[in-house]
This record gives C-alpha cells, structure tokens and sequence, in this order.
C-alpha cells in the first residue's frame, strides 16, 4: 500500500446520522479537519436533511436517499471552490444534519396569570397551559437564522422562546375572544385552532413548522376555586333550612347507634337543637288547609256579546250581534257618534264612548275637528 492510499484511507468515506435521542433537531458531523473524501458515501435517512457549508456559505442540500460525493452532485460546492474541471482530491466542508420528524408534547404555559374583564365575576386573573408539536421545514432558513455553528442543536434550546410567542399570542386572543370563564372549557379546540393559524407565520419565518397546538387547560386561581366549589355547594344543597334539619337528624341518629361513642356535650347540644327546633315549629301558627276545588266535568260556555240596538234615521233598529256591528262600521252606517244601547245600560249612548265597541273602530280615523 503506497504513502498516498495510506492517507486516502484515513479520511472518512461514509457520512451518516444514526439518531439515538429524542431531542435532537441538529447535528453536525464531526471528522478531523472538515475533509471529506471524494466519492464518499453520504446516507440521508427519511425523517432527514443534509446541508453543506463550505467556508460560511450554505452549499448543497440533499434529501433522504445515499449519494457518492463527487462533482456532479455538488454543483454548488464545485461552484464555490472553483472546480471547473473533474476533481479527485479531498475536499474541506461542514455537514449538517437536520431532523425533519415531528417533536411533539412540547409544554407551554403561562408563567404569570393573564388579567381579564369576566361578564359574570369582573376582573379575574387567568392562568392556561397545553402543548404544541414542530418539525423542521426549511433547513437553510433554520439553519441561517437559528442554529449558526451550533454542533448540536436540542430543542431545550429553543421551546423557552417559541413557548413565549404562543403565551404572548395567546394572552391576546383570550383577551379580544370575550368569553366567559365558565365557558372556556367549550371553545379549548376552536382557541388551538385560532392560535394555531395566528402565529403559524411566525414558525414558518425561521424554518419551523407548527404542526399541531393544543389548550389543555384554563384555570382560576386557587381562592376563586374555593369560592365557586362554595357557591356550587350551596347550589346543590337547595334549602338551607331543611339540610340543617337532615343533618341533626343524622347525627342524633349516630349518637344513639353509639351511646358510649359521643360525649355528653355534644349529646346535650343536639337535643338543645332539636328541641328548639320542636318548639319552633309548635309556636308557627297552623295553616287551614285549603279545601279541595271541584273539577268541572265539562268546560264552561264561551262567553258571548250582548247584542246592541242601533238609533237609524231617528228609529230603534236591531239588535245586531257584533259581527253585523263589525259590517255596519266598515259600510259607514255605524260611526263613533251613532247611539246604541244594550241590556244593562242606563241610557242610549254614543257607540265609540263604549267600551266595548271601541275595538270597531281602532282602524277607522277619528273625525274631522269641527
């Protein structure tokens, strides 16, 4: 083996990423002094992205699949070190993998409650938490604006700045949505999809995906909890009076299931209670019971309108029911000032002065001032 094959075999000949970690969005190969040997091996598995950089510059990008290093398939890289002609020699360059895979259950949550006006309880202090997923979309953009030199870039490196982009954004969707407390637990999907539609762009303009964002959980300050399982406790217990009741009667029904069991102070208290309770209801005036309403056997008759006598050309005309009334008033025969007189009235008096024929002649315009 000559001098020249001896130093060709110390290069590294097969450039690959076998990913062991669940973290990992970057990884950047590692061999001594950046050479790579012409015709080498380059495996890029799915779920991965190769990038070359040559002195800085971003180079050649290459998709899942195994490639041979030559000249031909690195058009950009021949470009920048001016290799016109075919080129067999060892070249100098960085290889950057990136993990194109989803990184999901990432947490987010807000650090500080977020203050806001509530149409049922006022202002209310808020906190909320969920999770969110990315990927990798664009490696030279991730790379240019994110991970620089980086020779291994987590994503413990990162989420403490995207979870404050969602917490920022979503403090100001919650804030413009104006819903109710009790009612956030119904709109958790429509709130992730809103957010997640929001600050999308925002993802996109460093490389990333957002693929999914969940809100997992609204919540109330610990004091406000206290106070609303309060409020719902009384809301169950219905009638305060009679849950007292109930419960005395349970006790003394302990007590005596246990005579040696309670003390005797305890004992005594119960039946101060309750005889309080006795005498209180002995000292109530009693209530006469209602007698007993009879059911009709069969509805009562509808009521019907006394028929009216209508004054016509100085002459007593009728009596006409209020269906031929209703006709006359539309023919002009019966106006307001035409005198009628039905069983029970004093005297003859004009019909729009009684009461009931003034409905007759609602639609009808009143008369002319004199």
């Amino acid at each position: 083996m000559g001098l020249w094959d001896k130093l060709m075999g110390e290069f590294v000949d097969v450039i690959q990423w076998l990913d062991d970690s669940n973290d990992t969005l970057v990884y950047r190969f590692e061999r001594h002094g950046n050479e790579i040997k012409f015709g080498a091996k380059l495996t890029v598995r799915e779920g991965q992205v190769a990038v070359f950089v040559n002195e800085g510059q971003l180079a050649d990008v290459f998709q899942p699949g195994m490639y041979e290093l030559k000249t031909n398939n690195l058009p950009i890289l021949s470009t920048l070190q001016a290799w016109q002609h075919g080129f067999e020699s060892p070249f100098k360059a960085e290889v950057y993998f990136f993990s194109t895979r989803r990184f999901t259950d990432l947490k987010w949550g807000t650090q500080n409650p977020v203050m806001l006006r509530d149409p049922e309880f006022g202002p209310i202090r808020l906190r909320a938490f969920g999770a969110y997923a990315i990927r990798v979309k664009d490696a030279t953009i991730f790379l240019r604006e994110i991970v620089g030199t980086d020779g291994r870039f987590t994503t413990d490196e990162i989420t403490g700045q995207l979870r404050n982009m969602v917490v920022s954004r979503f403090t100001n969707i919650l804030g413009q949505a104006k819903i109710p407390a009790l009612d956030l637990a119904g709109n958790y999907d429509q709130l992730g999809q809103f957010l997640l539609q929001r600050i999308a762009p925002e993802f996109e303009a460093v490389g990333l995906e957002l693929t999914n964002l969940l809100v997992e959980n609204i919540s109330l300050p610990k004091e406000v909890e206290a106070a609303l399982d309060r409020r719902t406790s009384m809301g169950i217990v219905g009638n305060l009076d009679q849950y007292t009741q109930f419960q005395a009667a349970e006790a003394l029904r302990d007590a005596a299931g246990n005579p040696g069991g309670g003390s005797e102070a305890l004992n005594m208290g119960l039946g101060l209670a309750m005889a309080q309770r006795l005498s209180e209801t002995l000292a109530r005036p009693a209530q006469p019971t209602p007698a007993p309403q009879p059911i009709p056997a069969a509805p009562p008759p509808l009521p019907v309108a006394n028929p009216y006598f209508v004054a016509m050309n100085n002459q007593q005309a009728g009596p006409f029911p209020m269906g031929e009334l209703q006709q006359q008033v539309q023919a002009g025969q019966l106006t307001r000032a035409t005198l009628v007189w039905a069983q029970g009235m004093a005297k003859w008096t004009p019909a729009g002065e009684v009461a009931e024929l003034a409905a007759l002649f609602a639609n009808l315009p009143p008369p002319l001032p004199g």
